[in-house]
């Protein structure tokens, strides 16, 4: 199967340090690179231009209100896209392996993509506790309850863009990785997970680097396995 749109989302808050090392490892196959300033206080819209990234502004914090933000402008584009991927700003994905991401879309026809960050693949330190715990409990819900196959809630990842419009996603803040999943689950789209590599990111976490962060992660995320549930 051929596409020959493939589009990037990335959100991005005060990621002036890591974002010119993401974009410059992203395959050349994707047709455009969307960063999302999402009310940074540093030079992150600037570096992202300069690598030759789309700039958009969204004030509003919250990493679903920087997705849908993207998503925004890709649907008011004359084009639409075949593919979207999104990938986070902060260099702890190896940006390299979207080609690895890809390939069941493009060879396989399947809708929806996981990059899970199996332990073997990670770099020690790379992920915290409740990043682990968190991804553990989701994916168990998810397998008791919905009787999917998840291991992880990664945040890079790649699906159709028209199964991505039926999903209508709404989520503004912690919970657009978990709400995604549940909705391909409720709308049956094939789908898998490849395993990926995950290094220790580049500056704090906002979610997990904060306890403020990761107890408002772990509601979100549970408020919609249990909004799904019933």
């Amino acid at each position: 199967m051929k596409y020959s749109q493939i589009k990037v989302i990335i959100p991005a808050i005060n990621e002036e340090d890591s974002l010119p090392k993401v974009i410059a490892e992203i395959p050349n196959i994707v047709s455009e690179i969307i960063v999302v300033n999402n009310g940074s206080t540093d030079n992150t819209a600037k570096v992202a231009k300069l690598a030759g990234a789309t700039v958009l502004d969204e004030p509003n914090k919250g990493y679903g209100n920087a997705c849908l933000r993207g998503l925004k402008c890709i649907a008011a584009s004359k084009t639409t896209p075949d593919i979207i991927v999104f990938l986070d700003g902060d260099y702890s994905d190896y940006p390299q392996e979207m080609i690895n991401i890809l390939d069941p879309i493009l060879t396989k026809d399947i809708d929806f993509v996981i990059g899970a960050r199996v332990a073997e693949y990670r770099e020690k330190g790379s992920m915290t506790f409740p990043q682990r715990f968190g991804n553990w409990l989701a994916t168990f819900l998810m397998r008791l309850l919905f009787k999917s196959t998840f291991t992880d809630l990664g945040p890079f990842r790649a699906i159709k863009y028209d199964k991505l419009v039926l999903l209508e996603m709404e989520d503004k803040t912690y919970g657009w990785t978990v709400e995604m999943q549940l909705k391909a689950l409720k709308h049956k789209l094939t789908y898998t997970e490849i395993p990926v590599h995950y290094k220790k990111r580049i500056g704090v976490s906002k979610v997990s680097g904060t306890i403020k962060g990761a107890i408002f992660a772990g509601i979100k995320i549970l408020s919609w396995i249990f909004k799904y549930s019933f």
